[in-house]
């Protein structure tokens, strides 16, 4: 017995499988890059922390009150923090922009995977 898919001539299912079924992979696999890439670069996570210690570095006031310690103390920590927006906010750019390039490259292959056969016709045609 021949199933319905066996009926439908090659170039049928040929143009079934370049515009439907390749395609949905190809929104998958652009949709798993750039959710990697959020991931990798902890975009979100850098945005929850952003005003956090860099590496955790952190003085304690200690007991009792000295002006001159709990200055020093308050400046080094403000320090700290400071540092760690500045570092975070480098980090979140670059994945911002990596995420940027992927999102173009991703929407370039797509494109030009649904155009690949008009230009072969059209390159065949012209020569």
């Amino acid at each position: 017995m021949i199933s319905a898919s066996q009926r439908k001539s090659i170039i049928i299912q040929y143009l079934v499988w370049h515009f439907f079924d390749l395609p949905k992979e190809i929104l998958k696999a652009w949709k798993n890059f750039l959710l990697f890439n959020l991931n990798y670069f902890s975009v979100f996570l850098l945005l929850k922390t952003f005003f956090s210690h860099w590496r955790k570095y952190q003085w304690s006031y200690g007991r009792g009150f000295d002006l001159k310690i709990y200055l020093e103390t308050f400046f080094s920590n403000f320090v700290s923090r400071i540092l760690g927006a500045i570092i975070r906010s480098f980090l979140i750019v670059i994945g911002l922009l990596v995420e940027l390039f992927i999102f173009l490259a991703g929407l370039f292959v797509f494109v030009f995977w649904l155009f690949l056969p008009f230009l072969i016709i059209a390159s065949l045609v012209i020569s």
